[in-house]
């Protein structure tokens, strides 16, 4: 089977394609003919060895990807052959809540191979059904984006009808986070640099838009819309560059989810406004299986549809990531596998 490997240096253009063994199936295991995979920021941070410096190498990058069950171990109970599947993000996350740092250590794209790969061989307790109604290309969008937009409004915070929820941007997870806050009965406040991305934001059900590139100190805009309260939910996706922005825009006893570093990791910060507003600072790292499969759940029952802004080819992988890196994407970036 081909694969895409870093080899012995990080960089994007030391990602090849190359030919590897099937490995044997263990007992528990599924193997799966991957049809599609897709990206994450952190992929990129990952092969250009900005997350992880110390990542040993070679390896298959990407965490996202669907595929069709092919072959499954003699002791599998949870699939057969022909069922449409996902690998978990971090194959040994079952319960809704990590209990152990350990976890870290079992994500796929970094430490473990990644989805990048015409064949994977997961454990059948690392693998999730893809929601009726749903393409390969669409199932693979999922089980990083999807399940951190989904651990912020859900798992850990449950928002609820009639909130603010803002979005930063209009990445993968901003506007997984839109879809599901509007599920959700939430009022959303979306944000971009784009004009254009905002109209395509409000298509997809924002109640209210701000360019930022205008409106620079966007939390005053925020604060007028709710009525001088603050919003109740921030999808933080820009790190240290946009956390005072953040800080500025939750209401008293709102929570601020922290996912990404999309505009730095480190800077001063006035940390008063925290205390003073009771503000509740939540890490969201992705989540486990059984949140995975309670989204998909809802997935399907609201016939959610994700937005895929562009799609390669298997042999393309470079340019995606090159085309994610420029962040004109909206919503996500696939590659095709077959």
């Amino acid at each position: 089977m081909k694969a895409h490997v870093l080899e012995n240096s990080f960089g994007i253009e030391n990602i090849s394609l190359r030919e590897r063994e099937v490995a044997d199936l263990d007992s528990h295991e599924i193997r799966i003919a991957m049809k599609a995979v897709s990206l994450n920021f952190r992929d990129y941070l990952m092969v250009t060895g900005n997350y992880n410096p110390k990542l040993k190498l070679p390896m298959v990058p990407l965490s996202d990807g669907a595929g069709e069950v092919v072959a499954v171990g003699k002791s599998v109970t949870r699939f057969k052959v022909g069922d449409r599947v996902m690998p978990t993000f971090s194959q040994n996350w079952i319960a809704k809540r990590p209990v152990s740092d350990d976890l870290r250590k079992s994500t796929l794209g970094g430490p473990l191979d990644g989805t990048a790969c015409e064949i994977m061989q997961v454990p059948e307790w690392a693998a999730v059904e893809i929601p009726e109604g749903l393409s390969y290309a669409e199932a693979a969008t999922l089980p990083c984006a999807a399940l951190t937009a989904w651990s912020s409004l859900v798992t850990m915070n449950q928002a609820k009808p009639g909130e603010y929820v803002v979005v930063l941007g209009t990445g993968g997870v901003s506007i997984f986070a839109l879809q599901f806050a509007k599920m959700l009965g939430c009022k959303v406040i979306a944000t971009s640099s784009s004009d254009d991305k905002l109209k395509k934001a409000e298509e997809l059900g924002a109640d209210y838009v701000i360019n930022y590139k205008e409106k620079p100190d966007w939390a005053k805009e925020v604060r007028k819309i709710t009525k001088m309260q603050g919003a109740d939910h921030i999808i933080e996706v820009g790190g240290a560059g946009t956390l005072e922005q953040s800080i500025r825009a939750v209401r008293m006893d709102g929570v601020i989810n922290l996912i990404g570093i999309l505009a730095g990791s480190s800077k001063e910060l006035n940390l008063l406004p925290i205390l003073m507003q009771n503000v509740r600072m939540q890490g969201i790292l992705v989540g486990g299986r059984e949140a995975f499969e309670d989204m998909c759940r809802a997935v399907t029952a609201n016939g959610l549809k994700p937005a895929i802004d562009k799609t390669f080819g298997f042999a393309e992988l470079q340019d995606s990531i090159r085309y994610l890196k420029s962040g004109s994407h909206f919503g996500k970036v696939v590659v095709e596998v077959g």
